[in-house]
C-alpha cells in the first residue's frame, strides 16, 4: 500500500509496546508507513518488528543499529532514510503510547491541508495536557518549556515535544549531519532550526499519557543537556551563523 507519510519510531527495549504500536498505526483510517529505528535492543524488539514486517511487508520497515547511540542520531538516521525515498510527510513519535496515534491524522492535516511546514503534538496549548505524571515532573517539563521560550524567543508552547510532522522540504533544507544534540535537546534544536529558517510551525493539542509498559528513558543528564543546549543554541544563533541551511523565502 502506497503512502506519502512515514512515521519514524526509535526503540530500545520496547518489546512490550512495539507490536501493538505497529498494529495501531497500520489500523488507522489513513495509510502510514512505519520505520522502526532499533538501537540493538537486547530484549528482542527488532525480532518482533521483523515478524510484523511479514504481516505488513510494504508498510513496516526496520533500521537496525549497534548499541544505544542517542535519540537524536536515531532520528537523523531515520530522516535520511526517509529522504532517500519519496515520502512528503515525515513524522517522529515514541513507541510507548504516550503520543496518541490517532493524532497522526491531525498532524498530517495541519501540514497537508492547513499550510504548516511543521506540526507539533503539544501538551501545553488549550485542550492539551498530561496524564499520570507526578507533579514534580509536570513542573520540570513546564519550566523547561518556559525556559526555552524565554531564551530563544521561539513562539512554540511545547518546544521539547517529541511528536512532530515535518514536511519533506523542511528536512531537506537542514544540514542534518550537523545537528548538534543527541538527547532531549535534539527536539529543541530541530524546532529552533525550522523556526530560524522561516518555516511555519503549528501546534496541535494532545493528551500525553505516561507509559504503562516498559521503562522510561528520562534521566537528569537529559535535562542537563537541554538546559545547557538552549544557551548554546542562542549563542550560536547570535554569533556563529546558526543555523546553516536553506531558508524558506516563501514565508
Amino acid at each position: 500500500m502506497n503512502s506519502d507519510s512515514i512515521v519514524i519510531i526509535p526503540t530500545y527495549n520496547e518489546r512490550e509496546n512495539v507490536a501493538q504500536m505497529i498494529d495501531t498505526v497500520m489500523g488507522l483510517p489513513q495509510p502510514f508507513h512505519l520505520l522502526i529505528v532499533d538501537d540493538g535492543s537486547p530484549d528482542g524488539t527488532a525480532s518482533i518488528v521483523r515478524d510484523k514486517q511479514r504481516e505488513y511487508p510494504e508498510q513496516v520497515h526496520l533500521l537496525e543499529r549497534s548499541g544505544k547511540q542517542g535519540l537524536g542520531t536515531a532520528y537523523i538516521a531515520g530522516f535520511q532514510w526517509a529522504l532517500e525515498r519519496d515520502y512528503e510527510y515525515i513524522f517522529e513519535m515514541d513507541c510507548d503510547f504516550s503520543h496518541p496515534p490517532m493524532k497522526l491524522l491531525e498532524l498530517y492535516r495541519a501540514c497537508a491541508q492547513e499550510g504548516a511546514d511543521v506540526s507539533i503534538g503539544s501538551r501545553y496549548i488549550r485542550e492539551g495536557g498530561v496524564k499520570n505524571w507526578p507533579m514534580d515532573r509536570i513542573m520540570m517539563s513546564r519550566g523547561a518549556s518556559l525556559y526555552v521560550r524565554l531564551i530563544t524567543f521561539m513562539p512554540v508552547m511545547d518546544p521539547t515535544a517529541g511528536f512532530v510532522c515535518y514536511r519533506r522540504r523542511v528536512l531537506e533544507s537542514m544540514v542534518l549531519p550537523e545537528v548538534h544534540f543527541k538527547g532531549y535537546a535534539f527536539q529543541i534544536e530541530m524546532k529552533y532550526t525550522a523556526y530560524c529558517l522561516g518555516y511555519k510551525i503549528k501546534e496541535i493539542p494532545i493528551i500525553f499519557e505516561d507509559r504503562v509498559l516498559g521503562t522510561s528513558k528520562m534521566n537528569t543528564s537529559i535535562f542537563k543537556e537541554a538546559f545547557l543546549g538552549v544557551m548554546k543554541l542562542r549563542y550560536w544563533h547570535s554569533f556563529k551563523g546558526f543555523p546553516r541551511g536553506k531558508r524558506n523565502h516563501s514565508a
